[in-house]
C-alpha cells in the first residue's frame, strides 16, 4: 500500500484550514454540515469541523508541506537527527582528548599498570599484548605534543559544531543548511576513502554510503547548484503543491469553460 504522508501527518499534527477573502475560492473550501461549518484540510484535504485557523487574501494562505514534500522532509529530519547524534559523540571525543592532553602522565601511568594486569591473561590466550598494533597506537598518543593536542581537540569541536548546525537546520528546513549540508559533507568523502583504502569496516562503509547518498539526495531532490531549475522550480513546485492553490486554479480554469459553454448555448 502506499502511504498517504498527508492523512499520516495530519493523524498525527491535526489539520491546518484556511478561509480565503475571495468569495468563489472560500466557498470550494467551505462545507455546511448538520455539526456546523466545516473547512477543508490544506494538507490532507479532507473537510474537518470548526472555524478555520486563519483568513485572508489567498496568495498569503500558509505554506503547508503536501505528499513529497512531506517525504522529503521525513528524510531531512532523519539525516538531522543523525547528524546531531554525531556531533555529540565528536564532543565528547574532543572533551576526551582535551583532558587528556593536560594529563598524559596520568593516562600512560593508569594505561601501563592495567596493561601489566591483563598480560598475562592475554600470555595464556597467546595473544603478544606489547606487540599489538591497538596498544601500540595508544603509546604513540602519549608522545603527541600538549598543542598537537589542542589542535586536534579544538578541530574536532569544531566538526562537531558543523554537525550541530547542520541537524539544527535541517530539521527546519532551511535551504542554507541543505547546502552546508551537501558542502561539508562532500569535503570530507575524500578523506572518508582514504581512511577505507587504510582499512576495511562496516561502520566506514556505512558511513560512506550515508554520506554519498545524502549528498546526492539533498543535491537533486532539492535543486540545489542549479539543478533541475534550480531555486526557482523548487519555489514554484511547493507552491504549486499547496491545495489552496491548486482550487484556485481549478477554478480559474473552470471560469472559461463556463463561458465557453454558455455562449454555445445561447447560439
Amino acid at each position: 500500500m502506499k502511504l498517504d504522508w498527508n492523512r499520516r501527518t495530519c493523524a498525527r499534527r491535526g489539520h491546518i484550514t484556511y478561509a480565503p477573502d475571495e468569495g468563489a475560492l472560500r466557498e470550494r473550501l467551505r462545507a455546511a454540515t448538520g455539526a456546523g461549518e466545516a473547512w477543508r484540510c490544506l494538507r490532507c484535504g479532507d473537510f474537518a469541523l470548526g472555524a478555520p485557523h486563519g483568513s485572508g487574501p489567498a496568495d498569503r494562505a500558509p505554506q503547508v508541506p503536501r505528499g513529497r514534500a512531506l517525504r522529503d522532509l521525513f528524510i531531512l529530519r532523519l539525516l538531522a537527527f543523525e547528524r546531531v547524534v554525531r556531533g555529540v559523540f565528536i564532543v565528547l571525543a574532543a572533551a576526551a582528548v582535551w583532558k587528556f592532553s593536560n594529563s598524559q602522565t596520568a593516562v600512560r601511568q593508569f594505561f601501563e599498570q592495567n596493561l601489566t594486569v591483563f598480560r598475562p591473561v592475554a600470555q595464556h590466550f597467546g595473544y603478544d599484548v606489547d606487540h599489538s598494533p591497538v596498544v601500540d597506537t595508544i603509546r604513540r598518543t602519549f608522545d603527541y605534543k600538549h598543542s598537537t593536542l589542542v589542535v586536534v581537540a579544538a578541530a574536532l569541536l569544531t566538526y562537531a559544531l558543523i554537525e550541530l548546525v547542520e541537524g539544527v537546520g535541517l530539521w527546519f528546513a532551511k535551504r542554507w543548511a541543505e547546502y552546508l549540508t551537501v558542502v561539508a559533507t562532500a569535503a570530507f568523502l575524500p578523506l572518508e576513502i582514504y581512511e577505507l583504502s587504510e582499512k576495511v569496516s562496516g561502520l566506514k562503509i556505512a558511513t560512506l554510503l550515508i554520506n554519498v547518498l545524502a549528498v546526492v539526495y539533498i543535491a537533486v531532490a532539492k535543486r540545489l547548484f542549479g539543478l533541475r531549475g534550480g531555486a526557482k522550480a523548487f519555489e514554484a513546485e511547493r507552491r504549486g503543491a499547496s491545495l489552496l492553490e491548486v482550487e484556485h486554479a481549478a477554478g480559474a480554469e473552470a471560469g472559461p469553460g463556463t463561458a465557453g459553454t454558455q455562449g454555445a448555448a445561447m447560439a
